[in-house]
């Protein structure tokens, strides 16, 4: 049998299942996936025949011609067919013809028409007076995210705990639980604007719903994940329901329920543009909004673009985070050290049993 080739070789590790891949490779593979959609991006904006389905119209003619009704003005952006039959009318005419080059949609806009507004819109004022700075909406924007999935976190983390741990309150919970999740987040929006007005009330309560019902449910599948062994072992020496939650339980999901947080936080920011534009308008969505219809699609670009790049920096920071907080799963034992180098550095407290001999033998 001949040996397979080197390449053979590397092919098969990096596409090997469940085989972990090396630095340089993980590394160029998350080069790659932001590479290539920025390329195809690239490709379908400057790339004349690769797309560009218009035509934008740079000098008219003359569009006083008897008899014809077609007419093109300087900066229209037409389709093909309609820019190719005003230039027979206007051959047929005797008139100069019209001059165009192909062009996109006004919605698509280039990179560096997006790039250029990701620093005119912090920069520029509101076009309008009353409308927010795109920093102001994006504040906005994190405190509705903040609150609402703070809340969900406060109620639906000990409601999943006990779920996965108790069959009794889970059944007692999860199938109302299991009801409601079904119902789309943002059919509550009457409600909660009825309920607590159009403030940010409202906002931060269909961000809650959105991510409070799921809450329950991912955490007590985790909760129900961890080794039974564990429990028998801490019941074997006595435990009580209320040392294994709080000694077993919570200790042994800690990493999962981390993991889970950080994948339903993203969740909370799917509703954030439903619920900023219930009740009175506000944060990124009310930009988008007003941008859209300022048709000034490069902010619309811009803003959709900030979205992302908060998501995918607070992900990476709490993944960084995780590192440290959890040691015996990254073996990063860098926090362990600091934590024992600080309590080298403290004075060493005397023992209480030599200070009370000490006090007896005074007297």
């Amino acid at each position: 049998m001949n040996p397979p080739k080197p390449n053979q070789k590397r092919r098969v590790k990096l596409w090997a299942v469940r085989s972990p891949l090396s630095r340089k490779a993980s590394t160029s593979a998350t080069f790659l996936a932001f590479i290539l959609p920025f390329l195809t991006w690239c490709l379908l904006a400057y790339v004349p025949f690769v797309w560009h389905p218009l035509v934008l119209v740079q000098a008219p003619g003359d569009s006083n011609i008897p008899g014809t009704y077609s007419y093109l003005a300087q900066g229209q952006r037409v389709e093909k067919s309609e820019f190719d039959g005003r230039n027979r009318e206007l051959v047929a005419a005797g008139k100069p013809k019209a001059v165009g080059v192909a062009a996109n949609p006004i919605y698509f806009q280039a990179p560096d028409e997006v790039a250029r507004a990701l620093y005119t819109a912090f920069t520029t004022a509101p076009e309008r007076d009353g409308d927010l700075w795109l920093h102001e909406s994006l504040l906005q924007s994190i405190k509705v995210i903040l609150l609402g999935f703070l809340w969900s976190a406060v109620f639906g983390i000990p409601l999943g705990v006990l779920g996965g741990t108790f069959a009794m309150f889970s059944r007692l919970t999860e199938p109302f639980i299991d009801f409601v999740r079904y119902m789309p987040a943002p059919v509550f929006g009457a409600l909660a604007v009825t309920i607590f007005g159009l403030g940010e009330e409202p906002k931060v309560t269909i961000i809650f719903i959105g991510t409070f019902f799921q809450m329950v449910l991912v955490v007590a599948n985790t909760t129900r994940s961890l080794d039974v062994s564990l429990l028998h072992a801490a019941q074997t020496l006595g435990a009580g329901p209320r040392q294994l939650v709080f000694n077993v339980v919570l200790p042994g999901i800690l990493p999962a329920l981390y993991r889970d947080m950080r994948i339903l936080l993203g969740w909370a920011w799917t509703y954030l543009v439903v619920a900023e534009l219930i009740g009175e308008k506000s944060g990124l969505s009310a930009f988008i909004y007003q941008q859209q219809r300022y048709r000034h699609f490069d902010n619309v670009y811009a803003a959709i673009a900030i979205i992302g790049v908060i998501g995918l920096l607070t992900d990476q920071a709490l993944a960084l985070v995780a590192k440290y907080l959890f040691p015996w799963e990254s073996g990063n034992l860098a926090l362990v050290r600091l934590g024992r180098g600080l309590r080298r550095s403290l004075p060493a407290p005397k023992p209480a049993a030599a200070e009370s001999l000490l006090t007896i033998g005074d007297e």
